[in-house]
């Protein structure tokens, strides 16, 4: 995975964009999210064989890359939505 300052060093952008989305899963999360924003248990609905450890590595990847956003909402108990940027 690269780094946000490796960004700049990278000479193909057709490479730099398929090590953000080319990873399993990576593609079909952001399919999901360009129809609205997701709770974690609706993308585990919606994708059935992703593991819940496999589905937060690959939101946090996206959320670093800035293609996606976390939202926290102060209630109890605590209620958290992904959408894209």
């Amino acid at each position: 995975m690269l780094e946000t300052s490796e960004c700049l060093e990278v000479k193909c952008p057709i490479q730099f964009t398929l090590d953000i989305i080319g990873s399993k899963w990576a593609l079909l999360i952001l399919r999901e999210l360009f129809t609205g924003n997701r709770r974690t248990h609706e993308f585990l609905e919606a994708l059935p064989g992703i593991s819940t450890k496999t589905l937060t590595i690959r939101l946090r990847e996206l959320e670093a890359y800035g293609l996606v956003s976390l939202h926290v909402f102060p209630e109890i108990p605590p209620r958290v939505e992904y959408s894209l940027t």
